[in-house]
């Protein structure tokens, strides 16, 4: 009897930046047994910092380096040459990461006659309804759907009318060790104190990750505690607004704008607190990896957050948009510091048990295995 034959399975996102999305795929992509599959790797724009790691892996990237590519018109031309390189490949599964790439690659799986799409949606998007409309009309070129989260799967059969017997949960993961066992980061180069208190903000600087709310909070507690110091890993639109609003409120030598830093589990290290004022989210990677390197985690009721905290015992949320009551939790958290630490430790426990990259390329390789029959 002969051995089966590694089957061809192709990763399909929009860009290969630094971010969530992005790196879960590397994870996956990378994680994989060569024995099952041989994956390939296509981003519909240039190439980014990503590449580097997936080819170090021996996995071929192709970037068609599509201009303008979330605009409609960008998008048509990058679906024209993704068909192209899908009809090249012929892979026997595409598994698509994020909404431009989701919709470029159910029409170019379509017409390359890919046997098996699957889409991975990552976030509960809500930055307008005509991306839930498109996902609805392109909903029947899809097999599977890949959701973070229940409360990803929730929303997207709720609003984008997504056929909930499509739909599969498949967490993200956290490489635990990378953040359990990091060395606190030297904060002096933002004039920040070791003994100083820091509430650590990591995501881009944009309206689903409501900077400016959480910016306001610490405004309302800074006059009572002077040693407290806000930080800001990323970059984004609102940077030059946060910066202002900074100086307006005589907080501009206690904000602090690291833009995007690759060590952010050093920076976890040196936080006294996380915290994540978001107004959607899918399953956020920074609470996992708060989780993983013991930091105490605060963040907005949105998605995916009640399937990694119990709030009054792994962590704390607070209602969205609530400004006072994130400010209360931040001061309880940071005077009371012996509870918080104690959650932490609990998530931390937890993390580790349920998320693991390890088992998370498990899950997506049982998926990929129900899709297709193998024969002797």
């Amino acid at each position: 009897m002969s051995e089966p034959v590694a089957l061809p399975i192709c990763f399909l996102i929009t860009e290969l930046d630094i971010g969530g999305a992005e790196r879960a795929l590397v994870k996956i992509a990378t994680g994989l047994a060569r024995e099952r599959w041989t994956p390939s790797v296509i981003c519909l724009s240039g190439r980014g910092p990503l590449v580097e790691p997936l080819e170090s892996a021996g996995i071929p990237v192709t970037c068609l380096g599509a201009n303008r590519v979330f605009s409609p018109g960008g998008l048509w031309k990058a679906t024209v040459e993704l068909t192209r390189e899908l009809r090249r490949q012929q892979p026997r599964i595409l598994q698509t990461f994020l909404f431009h790439a989701n919709i470029a690659g159910r029409l170019a799986a379509r017409w390359a006659e890919i046997p098996h799409v699957l889409s991975g949606i990552r976030v509960a998007d809500r930055r307008g309804r005509w991306r839930l409309v498109v996902d609805r009309w392109t909903e029947n070129l899809v097999e599977k759907h890949v959701c973070v989260s229940r409360g990803v799967a929730d929303f997207c059969i709720r609003e984008s009318g997504l056929t909930e017997e499509k739909v599969v949960i498949i967490p993200n993961g956290v490489d635990i060790g990378t953040y359990r066992d990091a060395e606190p980061a030297d904060l002096s180069e933002f004039g920040i104190s070791a003994d100083a208190e820091v509430v650590l903000a990591v995501g881009r600087l944009d309206q689903q990750k409501d900077p400016l709310l959480l910016l306001s909070a610490v405004s309302q507690i800074a006059a009572s505690r002077p040693n407290l110091h806000l930080l800001f890993a990323g970059d984004g639109p609102l940077r030059g607004r946060i910066e202002e609003t900074a100086r307006r409120l005589g907080l501009g030598d206690r904000v602090h704008l690291a833009g995007w830093r690759p060590e952010i589990p050093q920076l976890l290290k040196a936080a006294s607190l996380l915290v994540l004022p978001s107004r959607w989210e899918g399953m956020p990677n920074v609470v996992l990896e708060a989780a993983a390197a013991g930091v105490p985690v605060i963040a907005t009721r949105t998605e995916g957050m009640h399937e990694i905290i119990e709030p009054g015992r792994t962590g704390t949320l607070v209602k969205t948009g609530d400004v006072s009551g994130l400010a209360e939790e931040i001061s309880t958290a940071l005077r009371e510091r012996s509870l918080p630490l104690q959650m932490a430790e609990t998530l931390q426990h937890e993390v580790t048990e349920r998320f693991t990259w390890d088992s998370v390329v498990a899950q997506y390789d049982r998926l990929y295995e129900s899709l297709v029959v193998r024969r002797s």
